[in-house]
């Protein structure tokens, strides 16, 4: 068979799997949501000793841990080549040159007299040595589904302490890389299709649109690739209804119109990962081609 008849029967294939999660969608006849398997750990990084208020600048730009330059160079990590830097703000303090009463200060106290902004940078922007209580999540990063194509594109993979951002399962930082607060196969196929989403140009936000790609996209490519119960259905359809009805738009009619983009995403994923299989099979024979059966 062909590799265009075969990505072809692929493509349509992914496109039934995803009619069929919308006609459960619609029928509300869905599983229970998956529970969350939250990750807990200590990882001493500066971030986690910074203010709310910075903390809060960090996640906003993707990050939840980050620190100084030189500050990840004692952690024994680099900043990478390229990575620009984000800033927090500190507080800009002087000594007092004599007594003020009217600010309650004496000569020789401390004063803040405003702020400077700092520059720093997210844990994805860097590489090198593992995070103090980190060094076990490579086993379980390897074993995630399709991380190669995630590499491939140049994205680090990381996990972090759920209660560092709790309000976040996950997050993709476009050019960085994709961190997880869960041990859970459905957001990482979340974060993975925007990964692909952003890839191919569109923009994301917290909009719906993005938001249905990834979730609605995710649920379809797990179950293209065998993990039907991980695809976590219930979870997609709680997670998106929500979404749609603070926007006050229909969840089903918004699925299907974006089944075609969510599909591109998906086929970007297969198609890459079949490149790097076929790849790694010219370098060792032995080795078999990553796909979905068709």
């Amino acid at each position: 068979m062909a590799i265009e008849d075969a990505r072809a029967l692929a493509r349509e294939r992914v496109t039934t799997i995803g009619r069929d999660i919308l006609a459960a969608f619609e029928s509300g006849e869905l599983p229970r949501a998956l529970a969350q398997l939250f990750i807990h750990r200590k990882v001493e990084v500066p971030s986690r000793h910074w203010t709310w208020t910075n903390r809060l600048i960090a996640i906003r730009k993707g990050h939840v841990y980050a620190a100084g330059f030189r500050q990840w160079q004692a952690l024994g990590r680099r900043v990478k080549k390229g990575e620009h830097a984000f800033h927090i703000l500190a507080p800009r303090v002087v000594t007092a040159k004599e007594d003020d009463e009217e600010k309650g200060v004496r000569e020789g106290d401390p004063m803040r007299v405003g702020y400077l902004a700092i520059p720093v940078f997210g844990f994805l922007q860097t590489e090198g040595d593992s995070l103090p209580g980190t060094e076990s999540e490579g086993e379980f990063i390897d074993s995630l589904p399709l991380v190669e194509v995630a590499r491939s594109w140049g994205l680090s993979i990381s996990l972090y302490a759920h209660e560092d951002a709790p309000d976040r399962l996950g997050y993709f930082s476009p050019g960085s890389g994709i961190a997880l607060g869960v041990e859970n196969l459905s957001t990482w196929a979340h974060e993975l299709l925007h990964a692909a989403d952003d890839r191919l140009g569109n923009r994301l936000s917290k909009s719906l649109d993005a938001e249905v790609v990834a979730e609605f996209g995710g649920a379809i490519l797990l179950e293209a690739l065998g993990y039907t119960r991980e695809s976590d259905r219930g979870g997609a359809y709680d997670y998106l209804r929500r979404i749609s009805e603070k926007e006050k738009r229909n969840l089903v009619g918004v699925c299907t119109e974006l089944l075609d983009r969510t599909c591109t995403c998906i086929t970007l994923i297969l198609d890459e990962a079949e490149r790097l299989a076929v790849s790694a099979a010219h370098e060792e024979p032995s080795s078999a081609p990553v796909g979905i059966a068709v």
